[in-house]
């Protein structure tokens, strides 16, 4: 669900916003549930635009890897912490030093 979120550029709160629940629920959902209900999938699906098996493949895919958040899923999580407005300033420098190295 992150990666089609952060895809959207939404924040974790935007998004909740949109589906009619909390930051917090966002979080849980992306982070630790295991099992959500067959309504909510189809509910996340069909805000993205995606067949429920592209979700649950997200979802399986981000689960397979081992270890603690890598560098930049930190840096996104802190990222999405910040005000929208704080976001697009990082957004537009990100951007920048991105063309700059090719």
């Amino acid at each position: 669900m992150a990666a089609f979120r952060i895809a959207k550029g939404l924040s974790q709160r935007e998004l909740g916003e949109k589906l009619g629940m909390t930051r917090d629920r966002v979080v849980y959902y992306e982070r630790e549930a295991r099992n959500p209900s067959l309504e909510l999938v189809e509910k996340i699906a069909a805000f993205f635009g995606v067949s429920v098996s592209e979700m649950l493949n997200d979802s399986a895919h981000s689960r397979q890897k081992p270890g603690p958040p890598s560098q930049f899923t930190q840096l996104a999580s802190r990222l999405d912490q910040l005000p929208r407005a704080q976001q697009k300033i990082v957004v537009k420098m990100l951007e920048g030093v991105l063309q700059k190295v090719g």
